[in-house]
């Protein structure tokens, strides 16, 4: 068996590379740092560092590399012969790696199983934002016979490593990677670790709304109080209860939307804030809160949930307060950031709101929104 995954960053080495080696899969790393694939390609072997309660190390074997921007050819060879592909990317890279993809799949032979191909990344259904790319760029009419496209939901917090650290990775002991099953009729691969579902939805959104939510939040107040780790910020009282209080809001959507039980649902917050604690992580509140234009978008983890709680009548404004954290977020480190006060300085409110939130005037959240902006922009 063999799969390529696009993506050998952290994410990629240190959770889908981790679990595709342990399912016994023959990995193919695909990237275009080229100084990282030249020491995956010296390496034989790299260690996964788990921390937490239950610390233990994994080591890795079994895997190759590839630049995929110098070595097309050999890429598209390996997608032809590969049972598995895998992105941990960035959403909005996906565009980038779709034509290897389609490429890879058009030099399949004819009668070569269907290929799975499955993003996992921040975003809900991004492997649907993938599957329209490759849609794109292949040239023939018989992509559904020849791939299968899964979204999937993926939760593993993964740190700034340590600049000595070499190919390994710490990780937290935690993870869950959920993939749709609907896509692949009566028989899916086998890959122990993943959690198989036939709706993603509630996973994808209980993920986005609870873990990513909060560790934004956990950011950004934790930043403004001038709190540099993550850990630190959670035992600070003030940032807790703000954090708290979105955690309770994005619950309700989840039980209203999803037939959630409370119960449940306040159990799994529980369980996501003991991983922001956790004090063996060396995550910080710059790293946790950089790209604030993407996490103030309208399809991400702040104006999604709150919009649709404001379309359901419900209680959003922890999550709009949260928001105006991010307006605050100002840091020379990030560009997003930097581009974001700059917006803030020179449009007007409405302008903002259009631009970052996508809300449109008529929207039962607009007025909260412009409120922040406005009350940002004020001082």
């Amino acid at each position: 068996m063999k799969a390529v995954h696009f993506g050998a960053g952290n994410i990629g080495r240190g959770f889908v590379g981790l679990l595709l080696v342990n399912a016994g899969y023959e990995l193919v790393f695909a990237d275009v740092a080229d100084a990282l694939i030249a020491r995956l390609k010296d390496a034989d072997s790299y260690e996964v560092h788990e921390v937490g309660e239950s610390p233990r190390t994994h080591e890795v074997r079994g895997f190759s590399a590839l630049n995929s921007a110098t070595e097309a050819e050999a890429l598209t060879a390996a997608i032809a012969s590969a049972d598995i592909v895998t992105t941990a990317v960035g959403a909005h890279i996906l565009r980038f790696v779709a034509p290897a993809i389609a490429a890879g799949v058009a030099a399949r032979p004819a009668d070569a199983p269907r290929l799975a191909v499955m993003a996992c990344e921040n975003a809900i259904n991004g492997t649907d934002i993938l599957a329209g790319e490759v849609r794109k760029a292949y040239a023939g009419a018989d992509l559904d016979d020849r791939v299968i496209f899964a979204n999937t939901a993926v939760d593993r917090i993964v740190p700034n490593q340590d600049p000595d650290a070499g190919l390994d990775v710490t990780v937290e002991n935690f993870f869950e990677w959920a993939i749709e099953t609907p896509p692949f009729g009566e028989a899916h691969p086998e890959i122990p670790g993943v959690t198989w579902v036939p709706d993603l939805e509630p996973y994808i959104e209980r993920k986005l709304f609870t873990v990513n939510t909060g560790h934004a939040t956990s950011a950004w107040f934790g930043y403004a109080a001038g709190i540099e780790k993550i850990s630190d910020a959670l035992a600070d009282p003030g940032v807790a209860a703000k954090v708290a209080a979105v955690l309770v809001e994005t619950a309700s959507l989840i039980v209203a939307k999803h037939g959630v039980s409370a119960e449940s649902q306040a159990a799994y917050v529980e369980k996501i804030l003991k991983r922001f604690a956790n004090p063996y992580l060396p995550d910080t509140t710059l790293r946790v809160g950089r790209a604030p234009l993407r996490k103030l978008s309208r399809n991400e983890r702040f104006v999604s949930p709150a919009s649709q709680l404001a379309e359901r009548g419900m209680g959003r404004a922890a999550l709009v307060e949260a928001m105006g954290a991010g307006l605050r977020f100002d840091t020379a480190d990030d560009p997003e950031a930097i581009e974001l006060q700059q917006l803030l300085g020179t449009a007007s409110a409405a302008e903002v709101v259009e631009k970052v939130t996508g809300l449109g005037t008529d929207h039962p959240l607009y007025a909260d929104v412009l409120a922040v902006v406005e009350a940002r922009q004020a001082h």
